[in-house]
């Protein structure tokens, strides 16, 4: 529907170039992939990037190539179906709530003068509370109130600490292996932590 939509207001080649990315998208996404849909996919992989070439110097696209992370990674895709089986939903955006972590919310925070020294100790200060944080949760310091805090400590009473890390399970940003859901005959599952086989 969507090339129907621009067939004829832009140049031919970019609507084979779209369609060629889009005959890649729609086979990557399936649930079984065939050596036949292998074939096909590598044919639309070639046509993208014959049909790329036309957004340099014709439509005013800086460089000699165009390798945008996201364009690169679908050089990968082949090798990793026959090696892993069908992504199956795989979105390449999953790092991007990592970068705004990392690379993004320091930026705003810094001065933007020499601004890699401040986002790097921005970093460093949010990665310290975070795991202070950790600790006093454990310990019981994070229930209730500070005034409440305060009170128990002077009444000569002891935070009663936990015997699990609640705040590592609450926090979003955590990865600490494979989210729960339906499983496919081609699904991996991860090792939890580093070296761990999974259970």
């Amino acid at each position: 529907m969507y090339l129907g939509a621009i067939a004829g207001h832009v140049p031919a080649a970019v609507v084979k170039c779209l369609s060629a990315f889009l005959d890649f998208c729609y086979i990557v996404r399936r649930n079984a992939i065939t050596a036949s849909d292998l074939d096909r996919l590598k044919d639309a992989l070639d046509r993208f990037h014959r049909y790329r070439t036309f957004f340099l110097g014709t439509v005013g696209v800086k460089g000699e190539f165009i390798s945008l992370p996201r364009q690169h990674s679908l050089l990968h895709y082949i090798r990793s179906i026959h090696l892993f089986g069908s992504p199956n939903g795989l979105c390449s955006s999953i790092t991007e709530s990592k970068h705004i972590k990392a690379v993004k919310e320091p930026w705003r925070r810094s001065s933007r003068f020499k601004a890699l020294i401040q986002m790097l100790q921005t970093i460093s200060r949010l990665e310290k509370l975070a795991a202070a944080q950790r600790v006093f949760t454990q310990l019981g310091m994070m229930d209730g109130t500070t005034a409440s805090y305060t009170g128990m400590i002077q009444d000569g009473g002891q935070p009663q600490p936990r015997a699990t890390l609640e705040a590592d399970n609450a926090d979003e940003g955590d990865d600490r292996g494979p989210v729960a859901g339906p499983k496919a005959l081609s699904s991996v599952e991860l090792a939890c932590l580093p070296g761990m086989i999974p259970i």
